[in-house]
């Protein structure tokens, strides 16, 4: 799969002489801006990837690169739905790295476990931490459930499974219910409005100008990122959405004493985490980027709750 670089990823099969290769739009597209665009191979769903969908649409388009090579266009194709759901859940599944009382049908995550008490949270915690290339993730509220305990942040790969994103130390995350946000600790700070039903809520991180890829998480390309240096041309992202934003200058913020903890112990970065709210940037937050990276995590905590998510809003 090829998106937007001239470097691809394994992504499916080859495909030979007597094959249909199909592409389409899924007609649910999560977001305005952006589009979940599918492959298939001979009728069946290969997996899907998320693209920026331009003001003019998105146009079909067909590469041939060698000499003989001949395709037959459908371009009115019809893709029958029969077993491509359960296709779809398997390869959505694999974006999640951990879930502890979380069932994920597609994009829905829905919160199963017994919410009686704050031990009993559901978390789901992406496979792939976030990187300069998918920089940003979002989750709809689709059902608040009894108490909207829905929380959206960042947290390093082994964070503790019963405790909210925002709790413990290497988080931080907005919580729906309050409009607080939580910073390695149980004690959240005003932050933002409360959110409901239909409500859009986004996290994503603001990486320095010469941030230096590493590694990309646990992606299995990592390799080819590895000692890339990023030129100093401004933030590698699609925050252009909400350049106004930007611009603004970043309050003194105070780092929780266990945050400070952290700092003295390795030498992580500090990064500029940023939360919103259908679409428009409500704070920001500076916070030390954990060894291994930030990962999307979400957590839920009481009866009812579902939301819809998109990993990839703004890549491409």
């Amino acid at each position: 799969l090829y998106n937007g670089r001239t470097k691809g990823r394994q992504f499916g099969t080859k495909c030979s002489s007597g094959d249909r290769i199909g592409c389409g739009i899924e007609p649910s597209s999560f977001h305005v801006q952006t589009a979940q665009i599918f492959f298939t191979k001979n009728g069946k769903r290969v997996g899907s990837t998320v693209m920026p969908l331009s003001p003019d649409g998105l146009f079909p388009a067909v590469g041939m690169h060698s000499l003989g090579e001949e395709v037959r266009l459908h371009l009115n194709a019809e893709l029958s739905e029969d077993d491509d759901s359960i296709m779809m859940v398997d390869s959505y599944e694999d974006e999640w790295g951990r879930l502890h009382d979380v069932r994920v049908s597609g994009t829905l995550l829905e919160y199963v476990g017994k919410g009686k008490s704050i031990i009993d949270v559901g978390l789901a915690q992406a496979r792939r931490s976030l990187s300069t290339r998918s920089h940003y993730f979002e989750v709809e509220i689709v059902d608040p459930g009894e108490k909207c305990y829905i929380a959206l942040g960042l947290a390093r790969k082994d964070y503790p499974k019963n405790r909210h994103p925002g709790w413990s130390r290497g988080s931080v995350a907005y919580h729906a219910d309050d409009g607080k946000i939580f910073h390695g600790s149980g004690v959240g700070d005003p932050f933002g409005p409360r959110c409901y039903k239909g409500d859009i809520m986004g996290c994503g991180i603001m990486f320095p100008r010469d941030y230096i890829l590493d590694s990309e998480g646990e992606s299995d390309d990592s390799s080819d990122m590895k000692e890339l240096r990023l030129q100093p041309r401004g933030v590698r992202n699609v925050m252009y959405l909400w350049r106004e934003q930007q611009q603004e200058e970043d309050g003194e913020e105070e780092e929780e004493e266990e945050e400070e903890d952290i700092e003295r112990d390795h030498e992580g970065r500090k990064v500029v985490v940023f939360f919103t709210r259908n679409g428009k940037i409500i704070g920001k937050k500076e916070s030390i980027l954990p060894q291994g990276g930030f990962y999307p995590t979400i957590g839920m905590l009481s009866s009812g709750e579902k939301v819809k998510v998109d990993l990839h809003p703004l890549s491409g």
